[in-house]
């Protein structure tokens, strides 16, 4: 489905990513490691459109789509998490959710005017998504609450809500895990795969919590220093004898498995 090619990406003299290559299978939930500094949210960000690769390019079902703006990205299916969440705090949680979808009649002001009933019918259509959206999440009850107010596990919650309000094919997801407590975390690992079993998401994820991304991800692609270090399945990966040494700061193995 996506392929990043040789990309590169430097700021001034300093390389954040350099010539990184590797592919992301359609239906896969391809987990993206690394260090602090590794050069992950930045391949992300360029993926996404929020910046232009200097070198190298990202394929996306055959098209070439690196220097895309992301609001054309969305459109294709590329949909974007953030590792903070980007709610809309005085807006309620279904408020959230309904102003996702693109291309909304209401979003014409001589529309609101000349054609009120279509503007009714799709924002009941819209509204009804969004319902089934917190339903499957199991945040109905907080449909009415103010975005704002929700605890960091709820708000990461909430940011894969809006990814279903999309028609996403390829989600990215910037460490979902963090500031998640475990209960809520699992919760959040069994919506990731309901999502990539039943409706057919892809998923790359940036995640430091390991735990998570051994249960969901196969294959696992580990950066170091804006390059690709290794890819391979999870088990593979924490036995790698350079993944040790530059990710987990160790070199010698039994020391490593138990950092792993």
């Amino acid at each position: 489905m996506l392929e990043i090619q040789e990309v590169s990406k430097s700021f001034g003299s300093i390389a954040a990513v350099d010539r990184c290559s590797f592919s992301i299978a359609e239906g896969s939930i391809t987990g993206l490691i690394g260090p602090n500094g590794a050069g992950k949210t930045t391949l992300f960000n360029i993926v996404a459109g929020f910046l232009k690769p200097t070198e190298g390019r990202i394929r996306f079902d055959g098209r070439v789509i690196s220097g895309l703006p992301p609001h054309r990205l969305f459109h294709l299916g590329i949909v974007r998490t953030f590792q903070i969440p980007h709610e809309f705090g005085r807006m309620t949680v279904l408020e959230n959710l309904m102003t996702v979808p693109s291309r909304q009649i209401g979003e014409n002001l001589f529309a609101t005017w000349t054609q009120w009933s279509a503007v009714r019918r799709r924002d009941g259509e819209v509204r009804r998504k969004a319902l089934e959206v917190l339903d499957f999440l199991r945040l109905s009850h907080l449909q009415d609450e103010l975005a704002g107010n929700l605890s960091g596990g709820q708000k990461k919650l909430l940011e894969l809500g809006r990814t279903m309000m999309t028609e996403a094919r390829l989600v990215l997801l910037d460490e979902p895990g963090a500031g998640v407590n475990r209960t809520l975390l699992g919760e959040l690992a069994e919506f990731i795969k309901a999502l990539n079993r039943e409706r057919g998401y892809t998923f790359c994820i940036i995640e430091h919590d390991m735990d998570l991304i051994a249960e969901l991800c196969h294959p696992v692609v580990v950066m170091a220093r804006g390059r690709v270090l290794a890819q391979s399945h999870m088990d593979d990966i924490r036995r790698d004898r350079a993944v040790q040494e530059a990710y987990l700061g160790v070199d010698d193995p039994a020391e490593a498995e138990t950092a792993a």
